[in-house]
């Protein structure tokens, strides 16, 4: 296990590196000067030059990637060009709105994906896996910004029973998340569908394994067999879906987060690139981007603790 996990390390770190890397080279050969778009375009050519040299743009390409992680690893993401402030501080207060949505996205979609996953596997054929092989397609097809219209028409101008849009802060905790219950169910609905997919193939396929079959033999019924033998092992695949949803949802949620307009990561990382603002793009992705390493290092640990064949370093 410990060669196992000190493996997983290594790869996290050099994929870290390599991410830095790469999200600082496309964001320098993105088309436009950052100075150009703050001065305007009649900007005098001595004045640009000294912006240009105030916010460091002036110096060489590995010059400014070694100040930047070397802010980084220190704690200092840099100031924004266009707010005057830190960009941890931007950060710090996005962050308490994408991540609390996407954990309560990915909540509620395993809530639902689930339950349904198993009645499919288990009643494979039947009028049940029909309804929800049906449903989950819909599910699936359905953009999750209809899904997110749909919800306000119903929930917040028909029956007013949540608010529409905007985010009023944690000081109030209540209200804060009745603001994030509609877009975490318009996020959770198209996730559950493919999770509560996989979950029902996987564990189609396991149940047809021999220890199954053995288990069934010894007198346990076929729900029975399912939940305490076939649902651990239907559980990889089934993490692997969980992992990449959580990442799509921390960092993918832009277009919700306008429609309700929540002042989460999404929405700054979008009026950053339209205002120019490269170092709030970068630092931002960057952390986006640590975020899915690190869940992907979480989950592959949550693959050793399903399988033990990993913790004893076979395949």
């Amino acid at each position: 296990m410990g060669r196992y996990v000190l493996r997983r390390a290594l790869s996290l770190i050099i994929s870290l590196l390599v991410a830095s890397v790469a999200i600082f080279s496309i964001v320098a050969l993105v088309p436009g000067d950052p100075a150009s778009f703050m001065l305007g375009t009649g900007a005098q050519p001595d004045t640009l030059a000294a912006l240009r040299a105030q916010l460091g743009l002036d110096q060489p390409w590995p010059l400014r990637y070694a100040a930047w992680i070397g802010g980084i690893l220190t704690g200092d993401l840099g100031t924004s060009f266009t707010y005057k402030t830190p960009v941890a501080a931007l950060l710090a207060d996005r962050i308490v709105v994408s991540l609390p949505l996407a954990l309560m996205a990915l909540a509620l979609a395993v809530v639902i994906a689930f339950p349904i996953g198993m009645i499919a596997a288990a009643r494979r054929g039947r009028a049940a896996d029909v309804a929800v092989m049906g449903g989950t397609q819909l599910g699936i097809a359905v953009p999750n910004f209809w899904f997110a219209m749909i919800l306000v028409l119903i929930f917040a101008v028909k029956l007013r029973w949540l608010p529409a849009g905007g985010f009023p802060g944690w000081d109030h905790p209540l209200a804060a998340l009745r603001a994030l219950l509609l877009p975490a169910i318009a996020l959770a609905l198209p996730q559950a569908a493919i999770l509560a997919r996989v979950l029902r193939s996987a564990l189609i396929e396991t149940m047809g394994q021999d220890y199954i079959r053995t288990a069934r033999a010894k007198g346990l019924s076929a729900g029975q067999a399912l939940r305490r033998h076939g649902l651990r092992n239907a559980m990889i695949p089934a993490l692997t879906i969980i992992g990449l949803q959580f990442s799509f949802l921390l960092a993918g949620a832009i277009i919700i987060e306008n429609v309700f307009y929540l002042p989460g990561l999404g929405r700054l990382i979008f009026q950053a690139i339209t205002q120019r603002d490269l170092i709030v793009v970068q630092s931002a992705v960057l952390v986006l981007v640590t975020a899915v390493i690190l869940i992907t290092f979480l989950t592959d640990l949550a693959y050793a603790a399903v399988d033990p064949r990993l913790r004893r370093g076979r395949t």
